[in-house]
């Protein structure tokens, strides 16, 4: 037999292989670290030769000390002095001579009076002077023993560790700081007495300061943009100049760093949320490329949340007042400088409504929707309003709607309207108005294998799989998951303004805030749950009756229900005849002044009123608003009657038994009763619409077309009927069309040719002359019949 087979294997290649490959990382962790030890060391090395040069600088020479001399040694040093040197033996010269080259006079004590050549003598008392002397233990550093891979050789397995230093990073930062400071005091200007300059001077040395400062900006600036990958730690280095020191342009800077940060992050934040990496991800090797991006992302992460936290403790000192120390900026400058902050986060919260931060941006924006100040209140409520147009997902939405519930909730309903008008803004179209949805479409379902492998051949199951595969992709490029994810956050996003809405309506019906209630009420109340229109129908109802409201807040509370009642209200069996009362009493307030803009509400509606449910309204109900309509055309603006006499004809075709009021030989019992309130029982069918025949007179090409049509009965065909266009648009689309708020004729007023212009001024003329003759007679004739005679003639001369 031959020896026994040695149970120790030979490492494998690939085993070999990966501890190579640990080894050289390991290497490469050496030697970075100790690049790093090796900087930092050169660091604090530069740093105290700056210190030392900077303290010998400011050192004044200072002059040598003197001593004063004891009266018993003046004569003998006197008289040394006056000893000359030829009296002395040449042996004592020679001695005193090599004791002079011997003495070391750099390094005597020259205050001490103990000879300089005495001989240390060994004194009884020299463990007292140990004790005396104070004592330091040498202090070590803590450090963190890393241990390495073993290495085998044929001594056996040697054991590696490494140490290193720990360096706490507080300490690392404030190095860095005032590493940074000192550099900042060396590049700045020296400090200059301004008041014993002249104005003209000092002008010119803050324009100098100014015009270097801006240089300075535009060049980090625009490196920035140039590179943000490779330069974003420039980014800090204009960050800094947030804390410009210099009084003279100490405002002007920092507003010009805020804007110019703002406009900078605006174009290099990405269009992706930046998470913060793992422990695993961060011990993973990665690319140089990947590494490169990493470091990116994170100064761009932290430099933006410091860059916030400046703009939030601007505003933070506007609004307590806080005085500085250094008195770098005056207090009557710290307006100025909030609002200019406040801009910036305003910009920041539309722009970037994706990136980090944006929550905390709304947090800061919402309490400034009710400020004091209405130049920030008003920059807030827009830049809101802009955030909630453009918001298609509905993630900005919801946070903003949350802070906006908030801040009315804990201002116990005591906020600036305008604060809810900026919920108007909201782009909510639809949402989940049942629970059930699921069950009424439910989601597309796949099979499983067992299902599969038991219902399905081989073949079969082959093509079900390549078939799914297919369904899948579909469902991926329909982006069928992103849609219901957006319906869920319009849900959310609506109910909390409804429930803002509820409280107002059940706590606050005296505030101000309940015209603004009501309109949002009115523009989303199609998407109200079924489940709360009989309590809301009656509150609005209770509102009306109060007579607290004023007309334009009655309009939304009819336009409310009303519109409840045409969508999902379509299934209750509701017959609102005290809304139907209400409208006809409203009809009457508007005129042609500043209540012309409320028709539109008016003709909102009679569109869900009459058109909508014209199954539900009896023929008498609609005589009598078609006749108060055409009523109110009458002391309206244009645009105004030609909206009234569209849903006039709109009210026609839906009825087309009320031609009968065209008719002026028709008769019924009763008389028509405009002055009585209720349109049921006021007669309508006994009168005319003679209003029409006055309208087709009117200066308005539009409405003469309008009421032309009508007085023929609104023919769908024919000479008289409406052109396509004007047929299909609805009420609202005309009374906005011929809207004149720009002061501008709509159509345009056609200009007349030269010579009709010249036959027109000839004409004016002649006319002037004869009344002017006319006039001239009357004057001269005092009897009664000459003055009957010029009335006579003056009108028919005017005609």
């Amino acid at each position: 037999m031959g020896p026994p087979r040695s149970k120790k294997r030979k490492p494998t290649f690939r085993k070999l292989l990966k501890t190579s490959n640990v080894k050289l990382e390991n290497k490469l962790k050496n030697r970075h670290f100790k690049q790093q030890s090796s900087s930092k060391k050169y660091r604090k090395e530069q740093k105290r030769l700056r210190q030392a040069l900077k303290d010998e600088s400011l050192r004044t020479p200072a002059p040598l000390e003197r001593y004063k001399k004891r009266a018993e040694e003046e004569p003998e040093e006197e008289f040394e002095e006056s000893l000359p040197v030829d009296m002395m033996e040449e042996n004592d010269l020679e001695e005193m001579r090599a004791m002079g080259q011997k003495a070391s006079f750099l390094t005597r004590d020259i205050s001490s009076c103990e000879p300089v050549h005495a001989r240390k003598r060994k004194s009884g008392n020299a463990v007292e002077t140990y004790e005396k002397k104070p004592r330091r233990m040498p202090a070590e550093e803590k450090k963190e023993v890393i241990h390495l891979l073993p290495i085998k050789d044929k001594t056996g397995i040697i054991r590696q560790t490494m140490e290193k230093p720990v360096v706490e990073e507080a300490e690392e930062e404030e190095e860095e700081e005032a590493e940074l400071q000192e550099e900042e005091n060396e590049s700045g200007y020296e400090a200059i007495d301004m008041s014993a300059l002249d104005p003209e001077e000092q002008l010119q040395l803050r324009r100098q300061r100014l015009q270097d400062r801006k240089t300075r900006i535009a060049g980090l600036g625009s490196a920035i943009l140039s590179d943000p990958t490779s330069n974003i730690k420039k980014l800090k280095e204009l960050r800094s100049m947030l804390m410009e020191a210099d009084p003279c342009v100490a405002v002007t800077v920092r507003k010009v760093v805020m804007i110019s940060l703002m406009e900078i992050l605006k174009d290099i934040v990405p269009s992706y949320r930046i998470r913060p990496l793992t422990e695993e991800e961060k011990a993973t090797k990665v690319k140089k490329e990947t590494q490169q991006l990493r470091e990116f992302e994170e100064g761009l992460v932290s430099q933006y949340k410091f860059y916030l936290e400046d703009l939030e403790q601007t505003v933070k000192d506007w609004k307590q007042k806080k005085k500085k120390k250094s008195e770098t900026v005056s207090l009557q400058a710290y307006k100025g400088l909030a609002l200019v902050a406040i801009r910036c986060l305003c910009e920041l919260m539309v722009a970037l409504p994706h990136f980090n931060f944006h929550n905390n941006i709304l947090v800061m924006v919402a309490p400034l929707l009710n400020d004091a100040c209405p130049e920030v209140s008003t920059m807030c409520c827009e830049h809101v309003k802009k955030l909630l147009k453009q918001d298609k997902m509905g993630h900005a939405s919801l946070g903003m709607v949350k802070v906006i519930s908030g801040l009315v909730k804990s201002r116990n309903y005591d906020v600036n309207p305008e604060v809810l008008k900026c919920l108007l803004s909201l782009r909510i179209k639809e949402v989940e108005l049942k629970k059930d949805t699921e069950h009424v479409a439910p989601k597309k379902k796949f099979m499983t294998y067992k299902e599969k492998k038991k219902n399905l051949s081989r073949m079969q199951r082959k093509w079900k799989k390549a078939e799914e595969k297919l369904e899948k992709e579909l469902l991926e490029a329909e982006a069928s998951e992103s849609k219901d994810k957006k319906i869920k956050l319009h849900t959310e996003t609506l109910n909390i303004v409804f429930l803002i809405y509820f409280r107002i309506l059940k706590k606050a019906q005296k505030s101000v805030l309940l015209p603004v209630v009501l309109e949002g009420l009115a523009k989303f109340a199609h998407l109200i749950n079924l489940e709360f229109f009989d309590d809301l129908l009656t509150v609005l109802h209770n509102l009306i009756e109060s007579k607290d409201l004023t007309y334009r807040e009655c309009l939304h509370c009819i336009q409310t229900s009303f519109t409840i009642l045409s969508g999902q209200g379509d299934v209750l069996n509701i017959d609102p005849l005290k809304f139907y009362t209400h409208l006809y009493k409203i009809l009457l307030h508007l005129h042609a002044g500043a209540t012309n803009d409320d028709v539109r509400i008016v003709l909102h509606c009679l569109e869900s009123m009459l058109a909508k449910r014209r199954k539900q309204v009896t023929l008498q109900r609609a005589l009598a608003f078609l006749k108060r309509m055409s009523t109110l055309s009458l002391h309206v603006l244009p645009n105004s009657t030609v909206g009234l006499l569209a849903s006039g004809r709109t009210l026609m075709h839906a009825f087309p038994k009320c031609d009968l009021l065209l008719d002026n030989e028709s008769q019924g019992s009763g008389v028509y009763l405009p002055e009585l309130q209720e349109p049921e029982f006021c007669n309508p069918h006994n009168t005319a619409l003679w209003e029409l025949h006055m309208l087709t007179r009117h200066y308005h090409p539009m409405v003469r077309k309008f009421a032309t049509h009508l007085v023929v009965g609104a023919p769908s065909e024919g000479s008289r009927a409406l052109s396509s266009e004007l047929s299909r648009r609805s009420a609202v689309d005309l009374f906005e069309e011929y809207s004149p708020k720009d002061m501008t004729f709509n159509p345009p007023v056609p200009t007349s040719s030269s010579k009709k212009k010249e036959h027109f001024d000839a004409v004016d003329v002649f006319l002037d002359a004869q009344l002017k003759r006319q006039v001239d007679d009357a004057l001269a004739d005092t009897t009664a019949s000459s003055a009957l005679d010029f009335a006579t003639h003056f009108g028919n001369a005017s005609c």
